[in-house]
């Protein structure tokens, strides 16, 4: 199968691209743009407090974040194909849990299990193996994978909305149950494959290497892949730097997600307008990945990064001053650019600094910088909101975050390895723009 698909000039990593968005599409029941939407449900139903649900779901996203360092050890020990299968089985009896929830420390175990396996497996398993079949492309194959986190976050909060209003919170849960088990489980272990390498491929599909490599001393976007070790890789002062960029993201990004709806009713406008600008979101972010792919295949992209943290500093801004549907759908565009930088600019930039051989350990622990991130935003959010009924003040505060996080990523170029250049003990590829 695979030796016509390779006379045929069909590079199967593509077909890893579309199971790769499958599975960040898949992750959304873990995401906060989904959940965001349940929690309102259960404090509707329940009479659960503001405070309650944030602390819980603060706590249990970190709890959660603790454990992913676990988890890309089992990737780079049993590959994608396995924890992918598993992952998404265990996500569908999560959501199964989810569906039975009448009690507080039922709800912290369910957000425990959800963000766990979730936003952090679900989200790390494709961000390790598409950059085991990709370098060169790395950048678009990325954008096309983003796709999939960019349809979840656009469909899921309406849908979740629809679902529950109609037929309640139990039927919106079992929804999603059985679509994991039944179509995302199945269609991972049928056709995913961990490495180019074990089909008898290589990264772009490049079947020969170019012993003539180019350079040029204008700029150039040198895409390296030494086999760094977790333990290399955290003694350079651009793992931290970006170990903390990572976390301002997610911080800002998950406490405006989750308070989305109330911070919209604040503003005089309803749910369904708070679900409507998390599409928004989304929508934006889909033209958005497009443009990133060519930009971090082109650009550095820890200069990328810079000054996308302004373009957050400046949404942030915008839905603080924001009152009218106009200017809070001018907030949602500028936004939804943001996140679409975001999320491939950070695919590319940890195999590009770091490599292909230990990805899982590193992006294990860099998940966890970022689901610790999540952790941190809702709840100054949610205690905010109880001390002085508006979230203007604490939105303020987020602002500060972005600034320093541009900061960061200008003085964090890629570090010199102290030894010679390979990939996989053999190349240096090199890309010009």
């Amino acid at each position: 199968m695979f030796t016509f698909l390779k006379e045929k000039k069909f590079f199967y990593g593509w077909v890893i691209v579309v199971i790769g968005a499958f599975g960040v599409f898949f992750s959304g029941p873990g995401q906060t743009y989904s959940v965001s939407i349940f929690s309102q449900a259960y404090m509707d139903v329940y009479g659960w407090s503001r405070s309650l649900v944030s602390s819980y779901y603060s706590l249990a996203t970190l709890f959660a974040g603790l454990l992913l360092p676990m988890i890309g050890r089992l990737i780079d020990k049993k590959g994608q194909r396995k924890m992918m299968t598993i992952i998404a089985s265990v996500l569908g009896l999560v959501c199964l849990w989810m569906s039975f929830v009448q009690f507080p420390w039922m709800l912290f175990i369910g957000f425990m299990a959800l963000r766990l396996f979730g936003q952090g497996s679900m989200s790390l398993l494709p961000a390790t193996l598409i950059p085991q079949w990709f370098m060169k492309n790395r950048g678009k194959a990325l954008s096309l994978m983003a796709i999939g986190g960019v349809l979840g976050s656009a469909v899921m909060p309406p849908l979740n909305y629809a679902m529950i209003d109609q037929f309640g919170i139990a039927f919106a849960w079992r929804f999603w149950m059985i679509l994991l088990i039944g179509f995302m489980a199945p269609i991972t272990w049928i056709f995913v494959r961990d490495k180019p390498e074990n089909i008898g491929e290589i990264p772009d599909g490049i079947l020969q290497p170019s012993k003539n490599i180019k350079k040029i001393k204008r700029k150039k976007i040198e895409i390296v892949d030494h086999p760094w070790t977790l333990k290399e890789a955290s003694a350079t002062r651009a793992f931290w730097m970006f170990i903390f960029c990572m976390i301002i993201p997610s911080m800002v990004n998950t406490g405006i997600t989750f308070h989305m709806v109330s911070i919209i009713l604040e503003k005089g406008h309803d749910g369904v307008y708070a679900a409507f600008l998390l599409s928004i979101v989304a929508l934006v972010q889909f033209p958005t990945t497009f443009v990133a792919g060519f930009v971090v295949d082109h650009v550095a992209v820890h200069l990328v990064k810079a000054i996308n943290y302004l373009l957050l500093g400046i949404a942030i801004l915008l839905l603080m001053y924001s009152k009218s549907p106009q200017a809070l759908v001018i907030y949602a565009v500028v936004h939804g650019i943001f996140v679409g930088f975001d999320g491939v600019s950070t695919g590319v930039l940890w195999p590009n600094y770091f490599g292909r051989t230990h990805l899982g350990s590193i992006r294990g622990v860099t998940m966890t910088a970022m689901v610790i991130g999540s952790a941190l935003g809702p709840l100054p959010f949610g205690i905010y909101y109880d001390l002085f009924s508006s979230y203007k003040g604490i939105l303020g505060i987020m602002i500060i975050f972005p600034v320093l996080g541009s900061i960061a990523a200008f003085i964090s170029p890629p570090p010199k390895p102290k030894w010679p250049n390979i990939i996989d003990g053999a190349l240096k590829e090199s890309l010009n723009d």
